[in-house]
C-alpha cells in the first residue's frame, strides 16, 4: 500500500524536550528490560487531593495500544476510522505536542478494539505492527517510512483472532519478531528490514498475541514465545531452535512468557487454560524441558497481562476471583491477593520505585500499592479514566505516567515537580 506522512512540525528533529542522560527511557513493551519494571526513582508516595496532575490529554482511536518513550518523545499507533488510515504518532512528552503524524491507507473494522502493539524504539528508529501484520519501520525524527514487510505475503502470517497484538523486541542491532506461518522467528537489520536469520516452522506454529521475550536458560541467551501449541525457545545468536515445550492453550494466548531464572520458564494464558512453570536445563548442547507444575483456570490464571517479578515472587491481576491483584511464591501458591479491598478486571500494571501502579480495566481508576510480599498495602488512589476495557499497558518516563482508555490518552505527573514547576 501506498503511504503518506503528515507532517504537523517544521523542524522535528530539533526538538527535543528530556535527555535521556537525565530521564530514563521506555523504549518498548513492558520497558528498557522487558519486565514491566522502570529504573525511575524519586516518584511519590502520596497523591494530591484530586489525584496527580494532569499534564496533557489526547483524543485516540479505540483499542489498547500503549506508547513507547525515547528523549521526551512519545510515541504510539492509532487509526482514523473516516479516513480509514492507520497512524503511527510522535507527540512531545511534556505538552503532548504532536509532532508527526505517519499515515497508511488501511480498513480496519472494530473487532473489539482497533490497536493493540506498543511500538519500539530506540531514538533512531521507530517499529510498528499494525493489527494486519504489516511491520513498518520509521524514522524517529520525521516519521518518514524507512522500510516495511508484509508479514501475511512473506512469512505467510495468519493473524490471530481479534488481530495482530504482538510488540517487536528491540536489539542494538536488530528487531525480533514472531510470524508464525513459514517462519517461527525473524531477526531484522534495523536499518534495512533484511534478515539476519530465520527460524523454521516445520510443525506450523501459528503466530499469537503473545510477544517474544529475552531469556538466559542454560547459560545461553535465547528468545522465547508461545503460542496455542506450546512454549519454544531459539538462539539469539543464529535462530537455532533449541527446545519445545507442547502444551494446549485455549482460543487465543496474550501474556507473554516470562523468564523466572536462569532455568524456569512460567506461562499463563485465559480461556480457561490456566498456568504452567517449567524448568528448561542444558545438557552438553542439547536442551531439555520437563513441567514443574500447572494451575487449573480456576487456580490463578491471566488472560492479557504478564507477570512480574520481585523478590522472589510474582505479581499480577488475575482472571478469575473478580481480578484479584495476587502476590505468588514461585510455587504457584498464593501469599495474598486484593481481595476486600480492590478488583482489576483485566486492568494493567507496572512496578517503579518500589510501587505498582495498577488500573482497574472496568472503571479506570489508578491505585498506587507498596510493592511487598507480606501483604496489599495501598497507598493512593485517583479516578483518572473511565470506562469499560482499560486494558492498555502503562509507560513511564522522566516521572510522567502515560495511560489510556477507549477514547482518550493521558499524561500525568507521579514523580516530583521540577524545581521552578514548569
Amino acid at each position: 500500500m501506498r503511504y503518506q506522512t503528515r507532517w504537523l512540525a517544521a523542524v522535528c528533529g530539533a526538538v527535543l524536550v528530556a535527555s535521556s542522560a537525565v530521564a530514563d527511557n521506555w523504549p518498548q513493551f513492558r520497558g528498557p528490560n522487558r519486565d514491566n519494571i522502570s529504573p525511575e526513582t524519586g516518584l511519590l508516595r502520596a497523591w494530591p487531593e484530586g489525584g496527580p496532575r494532569v499534564h496533557w490529554t489526547l483524543e485516540v482511536c479505540q483499542g489498547y495500544s500503549a506508547p513507547a518513550i525515547f528523549d521526551g518523545k512519545v510515541y504510539f499507533n492509532d487509526y482514523d476510522r473516516k479516513a480509514n488510515e492507520w497512524h503511527v504518532r510522535c507527540v512531545t512528552l511534556a505538552e503532548g505536542k504532536e509532532l508527526w503524524r505517519y499515515a497508511e491507507k488501511k480498513r480496519i473494522r472494530p473487532n473489539h478494539g482497533i490497536t493493540r502493539t506498543v511500538p519500539a524504539t530506540d531514538g533512531k528508529y521507530v517499529f510498528s505492527f499494525d493489527p494486519k501484520s504489516v511491520f513498518h519501520c520509521l524514522d524517529a525524527a520525521t516519521g518518514k517510512e524507512m522500510w516495511q514487510k508484509q508479514f501475511v505475503k512473506v512469512y505467510k502470517t495468519r493473524n490471530p483472532p481479534w488481530y495482530n497484538g504482538q510488540c517487536p523486541l528491540i536489539e542494538p542491532d536488530r528487531v525480533i519478531v514472531a510470524p508464525g506461518g513459514e517462519v517461527l522467528f525473524v531477526a531484522l537489520d534495523k536499518a534495512t528490514g533484511d534478515e539476519i536469520w530465520k527460524t523454521p516452522n516445520p510443525d506450523g506454529w501459528p503466530m499469537s498475541h503473545a510477544s517474544v521475550m529475552p531469556a538466559e536458560l542454560g547459560g545461553v541467551r535465547q528468545y522465547v514465545w508461545c503460542t496455542l501449541m506450546g512454549l519454544v525457545g531459539v538462539a539469539a545468536d543464529d535462530g537455532r531452535i533449541l527446545w519445545k515445550f507442547p502444551y494446549k492453550f485455549n482460543v487465543a494466548v496474550a501474556p507473554s512468557p516470562l523468564a523466572i531464572d536462569g532455568e524456569r520458564v512460567f506461562m499463563t494464558s485465559g480461556y480457561d487454560a490456566g498456568s504452567v512453570m517449567i524448568r528448561v536445563t542444558r545438557e552438553g548442547e542439547a536442551f531439555k524441558t520437563e513441567q514443574l507444575f500447572a494451575l487449573g483456570g480456576d487456580e490463578w490464571n491471566s488472560e492479557v497481562h504478564t507477570p512480574i517479578v520481585l523478590d522472589g515472587h510474582m505479581f499480577a491481576v488475575g482472571k478469575k476471583k473478580r481480578g484479584l491483584f495476587t502476590c505468588m511464591d514461585f510455587d504457584g501458591k498464593e501469599v495474598w491477593t486484593s481481595r476486600g479491598h480492590a478488583a482489576f478486571g483485566l486492568g494493567s500494571f507496572m512496578l517503579a520505585d518500589g510501587m505498582f501502579f495498577v488500573l482497574e480495566g472496568k472503571t479506570g481508576m489508578l491505585r498506587l500499592l507498596d510493592a511487598n510480599t507480606s501483604e496489599y498495602r495501598e497507598l493512593a488512589s485517583a479516578q483518572l479514566l473511565s470506562g469499560d476495557n482499560v486494558w492498555a499497558p502503562l509507560a513511564l518516563s522522566d516521572g510522567r505516567l502515560i495511560l489510556r482508555d477507549m477514547a482518550k490518552m493521558i499524561c500525568i505527573q507521579v514523580g516530583a515537580e521540577p524545581a521552578g514547576g514548569e
